[in-house]
């Protein structure tokens, strides 16, 4: 039977097209039942992830099919005849049939880890690719994964090859030109009319995501990792913002500078302690792990659990993002999750305003240490500018490193590390503040063998290491000098896991805290009022009873009218205003929703009538947020202004009771 010239010539097209669409719905399929539960089996929502989902496989398939259509409209008759001609088209095609079988799998375990399609993480991800394909080496059968591919991609090649050969080729290179430029127009339309979003138009986050397509998202997330605020998102005037916003955060303790803004002095009642004051942030540490916080059955956590008795526990505290740069952004900086990257990682994000400034004020050694590489994520760059000393896993000699995986040092390593520094300063008469970020609690889940009986590889057993880690650190840390006089802050940087079926799932953002002091500076007890994460380090300075010179979006919490309590919860999009059992969720269009927060597990988030005055403060914080780093505003000022009349002087480290 004899074929038009032209679908002679775009055989391999067609058949690029078929496999394509054939293993996109099939990784679909993978997802949907791998999520479970999280996407109730009714027809409406198959219809739709299946739906929607073909036509962004189409377009998809519209950019990814160019380099054979390239070859095909642009390969002579006469070449395409020989067999090297043909040699080419077919390895060509073997390629891109590889790459759509490498793609299905890696967004398996994307998905295993972030319940999404590829997002901006995956992007984020591409510039440290040592640690990121380290990290695949390290959490799964690498040589194992790349055979199969090898043989399910050699055989469906094999078996189809019929499918793709080109046949008594007679199309005329101006034919062929005629489906090159159509193919351009598809491809300018699409891009013109077609984003990213348009399939999140269901209540359940699962179902939007299976409805995309990875190779799309990816390109999507790409294009949007830098959102301008006033850009994309409502806006309200400048002066109504900033005074919202100082209304706000203007509590007992604290007196403006100027008539508009938030720059102000804090003025505390309490006298003044010099404590050491040791941060530690905890990779993924979920508050759903903890018996403290409410875990049915083991707690994973035994030896925080037993610090709690001695501590200042937060009940309700509320990280900022799903990454670990905002948490680091939050306890620094006390500001909101501002839309697109994280401002660890932005440009021209040197000289801000952060909490190790307020402390070198202050006269401490203000430091960030890390238990791996500190140039992942623009970490060591950003503490490095920003008021901190910065000690990473290349001081750490071979011969003490117990463990290592991709992402760092065990987390006793990196403690040990730390007390080395805290004994030079404190031989010197310096008081310390020393944020650590460990690195244990992270995929592929190895540490030291011996610590307990927990199997290498499993995230339960990375947490329960990670807790014996802290609980090996206080006892060592106990037997220095310096123990007594030290403030442990003790929290997490995200939450283990980030999807859920509501688009801002706020049960993926309870953390932990505990502030525990050895020497009875700071009493024991709980606070179960909201918290924000960006509320830690003021909270701090105020259980310091420091007087200091404020730009922080956070308070402290016991400065705190009741009622006045908030979180915010972002990604890098979506930001939240959580509040009064309401949350407020701005997105890019400039929309804005009130929905009910998603408390339990993976519930959805029914929209709420809105409350004009939340909608109001969620707005102006983000706003002027948004617009005080664009603008250099965020920066510490080259000259503090004039602090209010002085007060009662600083006491001694051991003087007791706040």
């Amino acid at each position: 039977m004899d074929h038009h010239p032209l679908y002679s010539r775009f055989r391999p097209l067609l058949w690029l097209g078929i496999v394509f669409l054939a293993v996109s719905a099939l990784s679909r399929l993978a997802l949907l039942l791998a999520t479970g539960g999280g996407v109730p089996a009714t027809f409406g929502n198959w219809a739709y992830a299946f739906g929607v989902g073909l036509g962004y496989d189409l377009l998809t398939f519209v950019y990814f099919a160019w380099p054979l259509l390239l070859l095909l409209w642009l390969l002579p008759r006469r070449w395409l005849a020989r067999r090297w001609g043909s040699f080419l088209v077919g390895a060509l095609c073997l390629l891109l049939l590889f790459v759509m079988l490498f793609v299905a799998v890696s967004e398996w375990t994307f998905w295993e880890e972030f319940q999404a399609r590829f997002n901006f993480i995956a992007v984020d991800y591409l510039v440290y690719t040592t640690e990121v394909i380290g990290n695949i080496r390290e959490s799964y059968p690498v040589g194992w994964i790349l055979s199969a591919l090898a043989l399910v991609g050699t055989g469906l090649f094999v078996a189809t090859r019929r499918w793709r050969l080109v046949r008594n080729d007679s199309a005329h290179f101006g034919a062929r030109s005629l489906v090159a430029a159509a193919w351009l127009a598809l491809s300018v339309l699409g891009t013109w009319l077609v984003t990213g979003d348009m399939k999140d138009r269901t209540g359940n986050t699962y179902v939007n995501e299976l409805a995309g397509n990875g190779i799309y998202q990816f390109f999507a997330a790409y294009r949007s990792a830098s959102l301008d605020y006033p850009r994309y998102y409502r806006t309200i005037p400048a002066d109504e913002a900033w005074a919202q916003v100082r209304a706000q955060v203007a509590t007992p303790d604290a007196q403006f500078v100027g008539p508009a803004g938030i720059a102000r002095w804090i003025r505390n009642q309490a006298p003044e302690r010099r404590l050491n004051v040791v941060l530690v942030s905890i990779e993924s540490l979920s508050a759903e792990y903890s018996g403290t916080y409410g875990r049915k059955g083991t707690s994973l956590t035994p030896n925080l659990d037993a610090l709690s008795k001695d501590s200042l526990v937060f009940g309700d505290l509320w990280a900022t993002g799903t990454r670990t740069v905002r948490g680091l952004e939050a306890l620094s900086l006390s500001v909101p999750p501002t839309p697109g990257e994280s401002i660890v990682k932005r440009e021209h994000n040197e000289g801000l305003f952060t909490l190790g400034e307020v402390f070198r004020g202050k006269g401490y050694d203000a430091q960030f240490l890390y238990g791996g590489y500190g140039a992942f994520d623009n970490m060591n760059y950003f503490f490095g500018h920003n008021g901190y000393e910065v000690h990473d896993r290349t001081e750490i000699p071979d011969k003490e490193i117990h463990h290592a995986n991709i992402w760092g040092v065990a987390d006793e390593d990196l403690y040990t590390m730390a007390m080395k520094r805290f004994d030079a300063d404190a031989a010197r008469g310096k008081p310390f503040f020393a944020h650590l970020m460990t690195t244990s609690n992270h995929r592929p889940y190895t540490f030291p063998a011996g610590r307990g009986p927990w199997p290498q590889g499993e995230r339960e057993s990375a947490v329960a290491y990670t807790d014996w880690a802290v609980g090996d650190f206080l006892r060592r840390a106990s037997t220095h000098a310096w123990f007594k006089d030290t403030l442990f802050v003790i929290t997490a940087d995200h939450c283990a896991s980030s999807g859920g079926i509501a688009s801002l799932p706020a049960f993926r953002y309870r953390i932990p805290l505990w502030i525990y002091a050895p020497g009875g500076q700071v009493a024991a007890g709980r606070h179960d009022r909201m918290t924000s994460q960006i509320d830690i380090a003021p909270t701090i300075l105020g259980l310091l009873g420091m007087d200091y010179y404020s730009q922080f979006y956070g308070v402290d919490v016991f400065q705190q009218a009741p009622g006045q309590e908030r979180a915010f919860l972002g990604t890098y999009q979506l930001l939240g205003y959580l509040r009064n059992g309401k949350l407020v969720q701005l997105a890019p269009h400039r929309e804005v929703e009130t929905l009910r927060p998603a408390y339990g597990w993976d519930e959805p988030q029914p929209p709420l009538p809105e409350d004009p005055a939340l909608t109001l403060q969620a707005i102006s914080y983000y706003q002027t947020a948004a617009e005080e780093f664009a603008n250099g505003k965020m920066r510490m000022p080259e000259r503090l202004p004039e602090p209010p009349a002085a007060r009662s002087t600083t006491v001694p480290m051991q003087a007791a009771g706040k």
